[in-house]
């Protein structure tokens, strides 16, 4: 049996990537808060246009799962922010500049912890160098407003991976919550995923329709990632991925980061524990090995299984007395995701 100094051990001397988080959104509905913690300076001037559109304020009693004190404590490297762009409501575009604008500020004034990693190289240069590697992505391509040439501007910036939609329609595509309509990718969409893999950008299939999804599937000629799903065999629910799916995007050399959304864990609530959750990640490997499956918390979005990016560590001590193979386990925290990003972003 494995013990919790061993887990300990393994996970912090593993190179740990956590595929999806709405922080930037989040700190910016708490007036700015620092991504340093609530003690440091909070952000909030000028005022955020994110915060404006949403017209939403939550309150600082509330504490957010991922800073960078919790990462540094969850042993957390590298943190894929997403800004879901879906309630911008026509200021799609505007809503994603406020919110990497007040972003890349924080990080140029915590320059010391944390950097923005565009390749793989960086990345693992800014790990080796003791800070946490962010990669900006978005959610949802109705960022683009409909325009393929807003796309390499992204990727300038930074940005390394986006979902085409959200869980209801948008123009590339059907959401998860369409399934009933049947519909997939739109003929943007399909030149969307081919304009992505051009420009070395990750397609991540988080949100679609599953007749969305096999289009991706079929059009895509380079690795895709649900940044943040779970089972549909463990949980029945339009956002899971069923086992074909999951074998799908181990054949085409994808990865899945399994989510801690609560209701995607499993239907019923008293149900929806860490323990649950450590089965998903089972099954993922069970259906299509450990070669696809990584972590995608969704925190600050939802991921509310676990408390915060603190004890995510309890994951590779779980998984460590299920059985799991310390490569395995390796593979499962990071390497995956590295090679993926290594593939498609250079």
């Amino acid at each position: 049996m494995a013990t919790e100094s061993t887990a300990s051990e393994l996970h912090n001397s593993s190179l740990v990537i956590d595929s999806h988080n709405d922080a930037i959104v989040a700190y910016l509905l708490r007036n700015g808060e620092s991504i340093a913690g609530p003690e440091a300076p909070a952000r909030s001037e000028p005022e955020s246009v994110v915060a404006f559109l949403r017209n939403l304020s939550i309150p600082r009693g509330h504490e957010m799962q991922v800073n960078l004190p919790k990462l540094r404590a969850g042993g957390i490297d590298v943190v894929y922010c997403a800004v879901d762009v879906t309630r911008a409501w026509g200021n799609h575009l505007l809503y994603a500049m406020d919110a990497f604008g007040w972003f890349l500020a924080e990080v140029d004034a915590h320059a010391d912890q944390i950097a923005i990693a565009t390749t793989a190289d960086e990345m693992e240069a800014i790990v080796a160098s003791g800070r946490i590697a962010a990669v900006l992505t978005i959610e949802n391509s109705e960022v683009l407003e409909r325009s393929l040439w807003v796309l390499p501007v992204l990727h300038r910036l930074g940005v390394r991976s986006m979902t085409l939609t959200w869980s209801y329609r948008a123009h590339a595509a059907d959401g998860a919550f369409e399934n009933v309509t049947r519909g997939g990718l739109t003929h943007f969409g399909r030149d969307l995923v081919r304009s992505m893999n051009e420009h070395g950008m990750i397609v991540d299939i988080s949100h679609i329709s599953d007749q969305g999804f096999w289009d991706v599937i079929d059009v895509t000629n380079a690795p895709i990632i649900g940044s943040h799903n779970a089972c549909r065999a463990l949980c029945e629910h339009p956002r899971n991925l069923t086992d074909d799916q999951i074998r799908a995007v181990a054949d085409n050399g994808g990865v899945i980061g399994v989510t801690y959304v609560p209701s995607f864990v499993d239907e019923d609530e008293s149900k929806r524990t860490l323990d649950r959750l450590l089965d998903h990640f089972d099954h993922i490997a069970q259906v299509a090995g450990t070669d696809c499956v990584g972590l995608g918390s969704d925190f600050d979005g939802g991921g509310d299984v676990l408390k915060d990016a603190t004890v995510v560590p309890q994951i590779t001590e779980g998984l460590l007395a299920r059985g799991w193979q310390e490569d395995d386990l390796r593979k499962m925290l990071g390497l995956n995701h590295l090679r993926v990003f290594r593939q498609v972003c250079g």
